[in-house]
Order: C-alpha cells, then structure tokens, then sequence
C-alpha cells in the first residue's frame, strides 16, 4: 500500500473520462472544505492481507486527520505511486470496509469516483504534516 495524505482547506473535483469498465454513471462535479484527501494505491502483496491493510489505511487516516484538526476524510484512488497494482475489485471493497470503520469512528468520508479520471482542484497550506506519505 502506497498512502499520500493531503490536508486541503478545499479539494474539488468534475469527472471527465471513464477509465473503468462497469464503473457507475452519473457523477458530478463536488467541493469539499477543510478535509484530508488520501490518494491510495492499492498493491497486489495487498490482496494477501485485506484485513491487515484495513487496518493500517484506517490508523493513518485518523491519525493524520487529528494532526490536521478535521474529521472529514476523501479517499481517492491514485494508481501511479507504484508499479504494483491490486484488483480494482479489492481495491473497491478495501474502500468500503475503510469508510465503514471510519464512519463508526464519527468521521465523515468521501470517495471520488471510482474508475474515472478527474479534473482536481486543490488548495493546500504548507505546514509540517499537512503532507504525509506512508507505505506499508
């Protein structure tokens, strides 16, 4: 798993192709303010563990949205921060299990569309942990 974390004081985004077969339709543009965006990339090692990299995505969630005094969380699937890549399959339902336990915790989160490329439209203060890579 490949985790870059952004805290945005407003992320945006429009879709504008459809890249994955059976993704659904429908999407429109949305905006969101004072929130961490995600950008994960799911590797294929990942799909060995489901539960364990649950687990480590969720931690570093909550733990970089504290360090950012937010409780609202946008995960974005982002395949370019390495050349291993899982199932669009897993990667969904490891999106899923994420917003459940994240929504238990009382964060609100929030998907991009799945399957689409996107025009992105982000602002971002420049302040010790506001960017956050992990890999695990």
């Amino acid at each position: 798993m490949k985790l870059l974390m952004i805290y945005c004081t407003r992320f945006a985004y429009n879709p504008t192709v459809k890249v994955l077969e059976g993704a659904n339709d429908g999407y429109e543009p949305a905006s969101f303010d004072n929130i961490l965006t995600a950008f994960i990339q799911a590797e294929e090692q990942d799909e060995e563990d489901l539960k364990g990299v649950e687990k480590k995505l969720v931690k570093n969630l909550k733990w970089a949205a504290g360090k950012n005094n937010t409780k609202r969380v946008m995960l974005h699937s982002f395949a370019h921060l390495s050349d291993s890549k899982a199932s669009p399959e897993f990667t969904a339902e490891l999106f899923q299990k994420a917003i459940e336990r994240m929504e238990n915790a009382e964060y609100k989160t929030f998907t991009t569309p799945f399957g689409y490329f996107l025009d992105l439209d982000m602002q971002a203060p420049g302040y010790s942990l506001a960017r956050l890579f992990k890999s695990f």
